[in-house]
């Protein structure tokens, strides 16, 4: 861009901000920070002008403060070397610094989380049988997902310091495009602040058995209040109990499969899961967790063997389906965790007050619940894709609800 070009363009953008357009804000602001800003050949007076207009269309927030700060004190590095320097506007800029910087300091130590007394951390102590996928790798793949996929590009991250211009209907000017999911705090919160599980491969299920993933395949007759494990014997559906052929046509809508394909995530070990002959490495962990499959009514139970110790006085455990599940076509079941699992045999009770750390502690197992959303014949999910998400939370009885006008 040469002088021409750009002082073309700062003039445009000035007019778009004597308008008070939408566009001015996000647009100025991407182009004060462009090499051309500063080494195009304008004018320090065009350059103060602009930024200076700027800054009146940031908006009015805290959070932004610091983008004032930062703009304010640009022009103020300026005003000695354009023909606008006088004493009263060089205090009048000293003066918008100050106080800006000390509503910044006013709304930081707001923002900051009062000490009260200390409080010990709570533990969550996890057993698994692939300790190092879910506690480690599955977190950062978690992470990555929820970055790639909400990120905010240049342009959208410059229009959340603007609002309040005039607006006008423009739906296809990506320089006032800032109303993203990534955007919002408390949505990207319950997402890159909650512990995720997942698989390392991918999987299937659909109403027929068509295509299957190539790790291998289990068939259930699933519907609310009974499901029922099903085999396949010469073409025709079984009882995987006992091989019983049933008469059961395969346009049945209970009927539900699931199918899996062989590890995909590079990082994955488990070393309980061995390869052997018959079953090569890559596909041992995947056909181990189809095995222990299971169904609950119109859900398949994914059993993923994590098992989480916590003190129940102190922590409950929210588990459900992942925020974005719904994507791939599938729900997830949800459930809270207030105490130890009360399905189990007496020897893993017995167990659970075994060693000393395990005293006062409680037990559950995060199994991952799915089911096909209403209408959807299949839905795959691929590798590393966050299906559970597991939320610590207060218990009822450390918390009370109060109306304002009680305090």
């Amino acid at each position: 861009m040469d002088t021409n070009e750009a002082r073309a363009h700062l003039n445009y953008l000035l007019t778009l901000g004597i308008r008070r357009e939408e566009a001015f804000g996000p647009m100025a602001l991407n182009f004060i920070k462009e090499d051309a800003f500063e080494n195009a050949g304008l004018l320090p007076e065009e350059q103060f002008s602009l930024i200076m207009a700027t800054v009146d269309a940031l908006a009015m927030e805290p959070k932004r403060f610091n983008m004032k700060v930062e703009m304010l004190k640009r022009a103020q590095s300026l005003l000695n070397k354009t023909s606008f320097d006088n004493p009263q506007l060089a205090r009048q800029l000293d003066q918008d610094i100050k106080k800006t910087e000390a509503e910044l300091g006013i709304y930081n130590e707001a923002m900051r989380p009062a000490k009260g007394e200390a409080q010990e951390r709570q533990k969550l102590i996890v057993q698994s049988d692939a300790p190092e996928y879910f506690l480690d790798i599955a977190q950062r793949r978690a992470t990555t997902y929820y970055q790639n996929k909400f990120g905010l590009n240049k342009e959208s991250k410059t229009a959340q310091h603007f609002s309040g211009a005039k607006r006008k209907f423009d739906p296809d000017n990506k320089a006032v495009q800032k109303e993203f999911p990534g955007a919002c705090a408390p949505f990207m919160n319950s997402r890159t602040n909650a512990f995720h599980l997942m698989m390392p491969f991918d999987l299937k299920i659909s109403k027929t058995p068509d295509d299957p993933l190539d790790g291998g395949m289990r068939a259930y007759y699933a519907k609310m209040g009974y499901s029922f494990p099903l085999g396949f014997e010469m073409g025709k559906i079984c009882s995987y109990e006992d091989g019983e052929i049933l008469d059961i046509p395969l346009e049945d809508p209970n009927l539900i499969f699931l199918s899996v394909s062989r590890v995909k995530e590079k990082e994955f070990r488990a070393t309980n899961y061995p390869g052997t002959p018959e079953i090569p490495a890559e596909y041992a962990y995947p056909r181990a967790v189809l095995e222990r499959t299971g169904t609950l009514g119109p859900y398949i139970q994914l059993v993923s063997n994590f098992k989480i110790w916590f003190d129940s006085s102190q922590v409950s455990i929210l588990i459900q389906g992942a925020p974005d599940l719904y994507e791939y076509g599938l729900e997830g079941g949800s459930g809270m965790m207030v105490r130890s699992h009360a399905s189990d045999k007496v020897p893993a009770y017995a167990e659970n007050t075994s060693q000393p750390w395990q005293e006062g502690l409680s037990f559950n197992f995060v199994n991952i619940h799915l089911t096909l959303s209403p209408g959807r014949e299949s839905a795959m999910v691929p590798y590393n894709t966050p299906l559970f998400t597991v939320y610590p939370v207060l218990p009822t009885q450390n918390f009370k609800w109060a109306n304002i006008s009680d305090m």
